[in-house]
């Protein structure tokens, strides 16, 4: 388990991480979230002891990464932004590099490099040299070199920037298997990252936990949980229809198409059968109609700008 205690990182007065505290466990793949300066590289830093904590803690399997430093850092594969490298060196001679740094010796190193070229596919690039490889390639070799020695725990900051649709995908699976006995921690900007891998979500602001749930979770936090989108046809006074219906909190239609709207519930419950019963009657002209799951770019945006107003406050 990951036990991050009342943590602050100070640089000077400007406090990049603020009194934050929460859990991982085995298993779990949490997505940590923010917008630009919320403190989410500065965190990922101090868990892994690249940066010194102001106050508070961080233990990694018991270990306390400030006091217990060697042994904490053991059970860590880590990739920062930015997968720093050794530009001259090929793909294989750093990754064999790496595989000695973390102890593999003789015929294992050649049988763990083997291994993890195959599982983050660099095969077609491993005589090549990383300066010359492509970002998404770049961005491999740092995955390659974070796993190479099995660790317990991953810290993975933008673990798929740079790459393309099918590397995205191939990376994510590669993450959701590796999660299975492992502690994984994902920094992104993407949020349909965090739906397609994360089992959980930290969001912060401010340096501070303003959301803590699963995927799911977060998403029925949304105005949109529940919502029903309806294109018509033709035209129709549907706001009319549904003024008088239990549940409807409010109609918005598109600003780009007249003939489609949002209705949305109130409290997050479920309309359907409502809105459904009145469009039959009304004989609604209906093209599509569907329910919405709530959107978590919707929460990250409420949340974030409710911390930076309290904040400004």
């Amino acid at each position: 388990m990951i036990e991050i205690s009342h943590l602050t990182k100070k640089f000077d007065q400007f406090v990049a991480v603020d009194d934050l505290s929460f859990s991982v466990r085995e298993g779990e793949v949490l997505g940590f979230l923010g917008p630009n300066g919320a403190g989410k590289s500065t965190t990922m830093k101090v868990i892994t002891g690249f940066l010194a904590p102001s106050a508070g803690t961080v233990t990694i399997d018991g270990h306390d990464i400030s006091s217990a430093a060697l042994e904490a850092k053991r059970l860590i594969g880590y990739l920062p932004e930015g997968a720093p490298s050794y530009g001259d060196m090929t793909t294989l001679d750093f990754l064999r590099f790496i595989a000695e740094v973390r102890g593999f010796r003789g015929v294992d190193i050649d049988r763990r490099v083997d291994q993890v070229i195959n599982e983050v596919a660099l095969e077609s690039v491993r005589d090549q040299s990383i300066e010359t490889l492509s970002k998404g390639f770049k961005r491999r070799v740092g995955l390659a070199q974070a796993i190479m020695h099995d660790p317990k725990v991953l810290i993975l900051d933008e673990p798929t920037d740079g790459l393309d649709p099918n590397q995205k995908h191939h990376v994510r699976a590669l993450i959701k298997s590796l999660a299975t006995d492992k502690i994984v921690i994902i920094s992104t900007h993407i949020l349909e990252e965090v739906t397609a891998v994360c089992s959980r979500a930290v969001i912060i602001a401010n340096g501070k936990v303003v959301a803590d749930g699963t995927p799911s979770e977060l998403e029925s936090r949304s105005r949109f949980h529940h919502a029903i989108r309806v294109t018509l046809t033709d035209s129709h006074d549907l706001v009319a229809d549904l003024k008088a219906v239990r549940g409807v909190a409010s109609v918005e239609v598109a600003e780009d198409n007249r003939l489609a709207y949002t209705i949305f519930a109130e409290g997050g419950a479920s309309i359907f059968s409502q809105v459904s019963e009145i469009a039959q009657q009304k004989h609604w002209p209906i093209s599509e109609f569907h329910v919405e799951r709530g959107q978590l770019e919707d929460v990250f945006s409420s949340v974030t700008q409710q911390s930076k107003g309290l904040t400004n406050g």
